[in-house]
């Protein structure tokens, strides 16, 4: 973690967040070992707590498809420029159905090419659309209902959301 703008947070750090929050968060990574980000976020016990609380979530709770998350996380990473976040979230992705070829894909300028199916070419645009032009078509938002009802919808779109906001958070501290 050379390079991040802030001091992470340290085990031996004053002072030290309360065990709940420490728990909660350790509780969400694998062998309870926190990452950079987590370290990062305990700089601001309120913060982390919320923001361990909205992407815990979204990760564990929607009903929206783990591997159509991870596909739109990686999106994301992606046309933000969030390497820490495509490290995380590739293996994820991998783990949850996805392919090494479709990784590939995501990385292009133009990531809807033949390789997804149709479900997954409009999980792209809404990515696309939402992170580069903050506005979705109204079309588009028809045809993800049509295609996942309106609830995986709803969390499809809090899903770019979300990770819209990780990736800032990560970029803008370098972690």
């Amino acid at each position: 973690m050379s390079g991040v703008r802030v001091t992470p947070w340290q085990d031996d750090s004053f002072p030290s967040p309360p065990a709940q929050l420490l728990a909660a968060m350790q509780g969400r990574r694998p062998n309870g070992e926190l990452i950079g980000i987590d370290r990062v976020l305990l700089r601001s016990f309120p913060l982390a707590t919320g923001w361990n609380e909205l992407l815990g979530r979204v990760r564990a709770d929607f009903s929206l498809e783990l591997e159509y998350r991870e596909l739109i996380m990686l999106r994301v990473a992606v046309l933000n420029r969030a390497d820490f976040e495509w490290n995380v979230h590739h293996p994820a992705y991998l783990q949850a159905g996805g392919t090494e070829d479709k990784c590939l894909a995501l990385k292009k300028p133009d990531a809807a090419d033949g390789i997804f199916d149709a479900k997954e070419r409009a999980l792209i645009a809404l990515t696309d659309q939402s992170t580069r032009q903050v506005e979705v078509d109204p079309e588009l938002i028809e045809e993800l209902k049509e295609s996942f009802g309106e609830t995986k919808t709803v969390e499809a779109v809090a899903t770019v959301a979300a990770y819209n906001m990780v990736s800032r958070f990560l970029v803008a501290l370098a972690i």
